[in-house]
């Protein structure tokens, strides 16, 4: 359920800075993408998994509110990282 070590490493590389960017705003959300993603899949095999549904919905809210701040400090940025995930439409 979890992201592995190696999936880990590849979104850093992907959305990060550089190898050791884990804190960055845009590498978050793409860490919380993956993990939203993971858990949807989890949600439509068990639909009764009320706890993990809470979890999912505080971290669909978490992303939201990453990504209105990386709106308000540079749009470009939020655009492109949005493109990249495909999300939002």
């Amino acid at each position: 359920m979890s992201i592995n070590l190696k999936n880990k490493q590849e979104i850093v590389k992907k959305f990060g800075k550089d190898e050791k960017d884990t804190g960055s705003s845009a590498v978050q959300v793409a860490m919380m993408t993956q993990k939203i993603s993971e858990l949807t899949e989890h949600l439509k095999s068990n639909k009764k998994d009320f706890a993990t549904k809470r979890g999912l919905l505080m971290m669909v809210g978490k992303r939201k509110r990453l990504l209105a701040y990386i709106k308000s400090r540079n749009l470009d940025e939020y655009r492109e990282l949005i493109k990249k995930l495909g999300i939002r439409g």
